[in-house]
């Protein structure tokens, strides 16, 4: 049977409240996945059909914040050919990659994933660069990054996008809005490329792809443009505490129950 067909009502509107709320915090500074793919295992959703449909719902998310930093010129698709390239190709190989590991690997290691993105977010220090009109970007750097974040987000996902804001700070001249606009056109791309992977196995579960997809966009839309107009440190904690939480209903769930 479908697993869309035993989704309850109450459970699609908790999911579309985190969703929206990690749309909003996904286009500020990414990591929306830190809570949507807790919030999808923790409502009995299996682990492959939990990624797919996160990836079908985060790539609403990713089209809206992307679309807004382009339309303000704070991202240029031609200063990054090679990177939207080299993130394809990774994301293709890791949604594959993803497909191919046994549900009960995936259990154990997303509350891992999530707990360690989590921790980062929690001491990492973001970088910081002078706003620079016309930087000048190297393009041989684009490649072991776009294919290395790339392959993360297609075989799991959580806390690419803040991973593409701050490595994109430590190895380009560029400021914390600009990097937050390469960061959610990645994400984009990477989103959509394992989206389609995922369809062609069948790990999504459309309804609350669907549903969470809708509140997603309503949330990175109001989060880019909370970002482009500056600052986000008020999110910042509240977003940690419920990441670890969530995370900690998963380690007990997937490890520690298990062995009880």
């Amino acid at each position: 049977m479908p697993f869309e067909l035993v989704v309850d009502p109450t459970t699609l509107v908790i999911l579309a409240g985190v969703a929206f709320l990690a749309g909003f915090i996904d286009a500020i500074a990414g990591g929306g996945g830190l809570l949507t793919i807790p919030a999808l295992l923790t409502a009995g959703v299996p682990p492959h059909l939990a990624l797919g449909t996160n990836k079908l719902s985060s790539t609403f998310g990713a089209a809206v914040a992307s679309h807004t930093f382009y339309r303000r010129k704070l991202f240029q698709p031609r200063q990054w050919r090679k990177g939207l390239i080299a993130t394809a190709i990774g994301a293709a190989l890791g949604a594959w990659a993803a497909h191919l590991m046994p549900a009960e690997w995936l259990n154990r290691m997303l509350p891992v994933v999530v707990f360690g993105c989590g921790l980062y977010l929690l001491f990492g220090k973001t970088p910081e660069a002078p706003l620079d009109a016309n930087p000048r970007i190297a393009q041989r750097r684009q490649w072991p990054q776009g294919l290395g974040l790339g392959f993360y987000d297609g075989v799991a996902g959580p806390g690419t996008g803040a991973f593409w804001t701050v490595s994109t700070l430590l190895m380009y001249p560029l400021d914390l809005v600009r990097a937050s606009g390469v960061a959610r056109s990645m994400n984009f791309v990477s989103n959509i490329v394992a989206l389609a992977v995922f369809i062609a196995s069948g790990q999504v579960v459309w309804l609350l792809g669907l549903c969470m997809g809708s509140s997603l966009m309503v949330g990175a839309y109001f989060g880019a443009r909370t970002a482009i107009g500056g600052g986000a440190k008020f999110i910042r904690p509240v977003f940690i505490l419920v990441v670890l939480a969530l995370t900690v209903r998963l380690a007990w769930q997937h490890w520690f129950s298990a062995a009880a």
